[in-house]
């Protein structure tokens, strides 16, 4: 029996330590909404010293112990699952709980917690939380590997080497060769050759971009050619322009006939224009 309690308390983790807290007497529970701070008096305190938060396994307990002979006044067993019947918030404060306390035969009595900073109940909440989650981590991998070991693989590993002296046979088709392509050429050996469209014949000169050199008799030769050509037309559209003007019979046919003074004041008006 001693060697259970003292492999027990080899696993004991502490996870918080408060310095100083006070107890108070508190009156029973006026209505079910739950308790009241408020109603507590100065006089109903009963007890200061320091606390302490333990993880045994599974098991969270809350010790209030004497700070320097470290006698246990009073412990809180908070077990998984059931934190909520062990630690109650009151509803008028965040400093102070209800503990719910056992004296280990079975008989329990409520009292009141309160911290002298927010701060420190405030670690106090966290403690609590940061065992429920480790408990719940540990039951998980415990599970899982229940799970584990009990699963059954009904679909055992096949050996598929080959064994001494069997051999594998593999039989390719060969494909026949009538495919168009790359491919198709490349596995026959001939090679087709690659036929390209003429280029589009111009019916203009494609003018040099470069100027002939200044010394070149076949650049002097064509100029002069052009220069002559040049002079031939203006020559000839110059004669037209003055047939035009000078041939006036049409007009002098078409003008009416008149008599006496008249054909002659036209005919003197028609040599006027010609004239000019």
């Amino acid at each position: 029996m001693s060697f259970e309690l003292e492999e027990e308390e080899s696993f004991e983790h502490t996870l918080l330590v408060v310095r100083e807290v006070s107890v108070f007497k508190i009156p029973p529970r006026s209505t079910s909404g739950g308790y009241k701070c408020g109603e507590w008096l100065q006089s109903d305190k009963i007890w200061s010293g320091r606390l302490r938060v333990v993880s045994c396994k599974d098991r969270c307990e809350i010790r209030l112990e004497d700070p320097n002979s470290g006698d246990l006044f009073a412990a809180c067993f908070v077990y998984p699952g059931q934190r909520e019947n062990a630690v109650e918030s009151v509803l008028d404060s965040s400093r102070y709980f209800v503990l719910k306390i056992e004296d280990g035969t079975g008989k329990h009595a409520f009292i009141g917690l309160g911290f002298t900073e927010r701060n420190e109940a405030f670690d106090f909440n966290v403690a609590l939380s940061d065992h429920d989650k480790h408990v719940k981590r540990e039951n998980e991998k415990e599970d899982g590997e229940a799970s584990d070991a009990s699963h059954i693989d009904i679909h055992p590993a096949v050996n598929h080497r080959l064994k001494e002296g069997e051999t594998i046979r593999i039989s390719v088709k060969n494909k026949p060769a009538s495919g168009a392509g790359m491919l198709t050429a490349a596995g026959t050996g001939k090679i087709k050759p690659l036929s390209l469209a003429p280029p589009p014949a111009s019916t203009t000169r494609i003018r040099s971009p470069l100027p002939p050199p200044p010394n070149d008799t076949a650049a002097v030769r064509i100029t002069s050619i052009k220069h002559s050509i040049t002079v031939e037309g203006t020559k000839e559209t110059a004669k037209h322009s003055m047939n035009a003007f000078t041939d006036l019979s049409p007009l002098e046919k078409n003008l009416p006939s008149m008599n006496g003074t008249g054909s002659t004041k036209s005919k003197s008006g028609a040599a006027g224009w010609a004239a000019f």
